[in-house]
């Protein structure tokens, strides 16, 4: 599968590019993301909720960095979705931010079944994506991601109300 989109940040793009290159920091917007951990020189190690509520794991590298301009990744043997992709940084017209563009390959889980279950699921990737980038621009423009009763409600499950405990019968 390929995925790509692009949003405009009101941000340098040096300032974007830093803050998406600490990558323990990409869960805070990047709602499938459960945790990223730098395991060593251009390695990281990621977790994420697939459909259904699945965990994958993986480990990726970097294969290309350009400061302020681009980072580039793939996933390296054995994960458990093979993946490449990259971020650019583009300084928009106007001086009037940054547009970040995402480029993503790669082979969703359970293949062609699997993507077709994601979008049952409400997990379609393009709009996932879509969805990450907004709540991006959100984080860097406002310094949190601001979510409506609607997005809380399709993010976790509602709490049935508590039942008052039944009283015991008076002899």
């Amino acid at each position: 599968m390929d995925v790509k989109q692009a949003i405009t940040v009101n941000r340098s793009a040096e300032d974007l590019y830093q803050f998406w290159r600490d990558f323990e920091q990409l869960p805070r917007f990047m709602s499938h993301l459960e945790s990223v951990a730098v395991t060593g020189e251009g390695l990281s190690h990621w977790v994420a909720t697939a459909p259904a509520g699945a965990k994958v794991e993986w480990d990726a590298e970097l294969v290309e960095d350009r400061p302020n301009e681009l980072i580039a990744w793939r996933s390296l043997e054995g994960a458990d979705v093979a993946n490449s992709g990259l971020v650019r940084f583009i300084p928009a017209p106007g001086n009037k931010g940054t547009e970040v563009h995402i480029e993503m390959q790669y082979d969703p889980p359970g293949g062609k079944l699997g993507a077709t279950a994601a979008k049952l699921f409400g997990e379609e990737p393009n709009q996932q994506t879509k969805d990450d980038l907004r709540a991006f621009k959100q984080v860097m423009e406002t310094g949190e991601v601001v979510l409506s009763e609607g997005t809380l409600s399709r993010r976790q499950p509602s709490q049935p109300p508590e039942q008052a405990p039944e009283e015991a019968p008076t002899a």
